[in-house]
């Protein structure tokens, strides 16, 4: 396994990311949960990634139920975060801290996110000195190691760096699809990170699934190298880079786990084959005007919408159509997306809400209206 050179408490350079996890009937499925967690530490790593917002405020507990009640505390690094919605004075921030370590069954965190931090949300965490807090947190060894997870363009990175040079380490979203991408500038980010010194964190590296489930022409390409599963040369693309302290796969499922666990324990960093494999890869995407979405749930969760639309599922449902021009996806549109109450695209409301919260900058209420066009004209 590769040595962490950043932080040598990580085993490895890769994390298990608790934003999507194993569901059944609805719930977070804690058995499967639980053997994949298992599978994970007994393969040699050891770093968890959740947040409260995630699975509605269930992933936290999950991870108590799961990990945290289940394994000794020196054989997993755990790292949670403060998110903007749950405080609005200084006050609350420690209330809310607290009740994170014991939804989560434990004592510290290893690291402590300020949470998707961006041009808006920075205002609020600057005005009532959570950062100031979060570090007096780690002073009474409440957490071991103080960052920021990052959702905007790089100018804005670099501000929040040069004021708050006591950040340790910047999670960034980065992949071979964003890379070049001028509303994600995964480049740019990054280099901001190099620019001050900073280890990054990587989120998204297989971009919410969309770097897996690939079209016909991409994935013969992967195909044709003989080598591992498109979601594993999306790990090692995000891993190749210097500054890359660790890369977070969100995992759903045990295939997930052993795919990504073979991937990373024997890491090597991609050959110039398969550097240029990607590249034709990056150039399929680019031809086929796919709604850069990553599923993070952002806009339903933390924000919920107000008529019930599940947006990223009526985005996959697009997506779908524009990859594979079948029209089995009309069928996936209405019986999934329009089932149990939820709203259809035609019935945003524009409020904006989603928007507001959604780490891909994406204009949803336009997209929304061209998905409606796209489908329920087909009615």
């Amino acid at each position: 396994m590769v040595k962490n050179e950043f932080f040598p408490e990580i085993h490895g350079n890769f994390g298990f990311g608790c934003m999507r996890l194993p569901m059944k009937d609805g719930k977070i499925d804690y058995d499967e949960f639980s053997k994949m967690a298992d599978a994970f530490i007994e393969a040699g790593f050891n770093y968890f990634d959740t947040a409260h917002g995630y699975h509605s405020g269930e992933s936290e507990i999950a991870v108590r139920e799961c990990v945290s009640k289940r394994h000794d505390r020196n054989t997993f690094l755990l790292t949670n975060k403060l998110t903007e919605p749950y405080f609005n004075t200084t006050e609350e921030i420690r209330p809310f801290f607290e009740s994170q370590l014991k939804a989560c069954g434990v004592e510290y965190f290893d690291f402590y996110l300020m949470h998707a931090q961006n041009r808006n949300n920075y205002k609020k965490f600057k005005e009532l000195k959570a950062y100031e807090t979060a570090y007096e947190f780690k002073k009474q060894g409440l957490i071991k190691h103080f960052g920021i997870s990052f959702h905007d363009t790089a100018d804005v990175l670099d501000m929040i760096l040069s004021e708050h040079p006591e950040v340790e380490i910047v999670q960034i979203q980065l992949n071979y699809v964003d890379y070049d991408d001028p509303a994600v500038q995964a480049c740019k980010t990054y280099e901001v990170c190099e620019k001050h010194g900073k280890p990054c964190i990587i989120m998204e590296p297989v971009k919410g699934g969309s770097l897996v489930k690939l079209p016909e022409s991409a994935d013969k390409i992967f195909r044709e190298l003989n080598g591992g599963s498109n979601a594993s040369y999306a790990l090692r693309y995000a891993a190749s880079f210097e500054k890359v302290a660790m890369v977070l796969s969100g995992m759903s499922d045990m295939d997930q786990v052993l795919d990504n666990i073979a991937t990373m324990k024997d890491f090597k960093p991609l050959d110039k084959n398969e550097q240029e494999a990607i590249q034709k890869v990056c150039d399929i995407f680019k031809g086929l005007n796919l709604i850069p979405c990553t599923g993070c749930k952002y806009c339903i969760e933390e924000n919920s919408c107000p008529m019930s639309i599940q947006i990223p599922d009526v985005f996959s449902a697009a997506n779908a159509y524009e990859t594979f021009k079948n029209w089995n996806t009309l069928f996936y549109y209405n019986n999934v997306i329009a089932a149990n109450g939820h709203g259809k695209a035609s019935e945003c409301i524009a409020c904006g809400a989603c928007e507001a919260v959604c780490p891909q900058h994406l204009e949803i209420r336009a997209l929304l209206a061209k998905t409606a066009t796209l489908f329920e004209k087909k009615e």
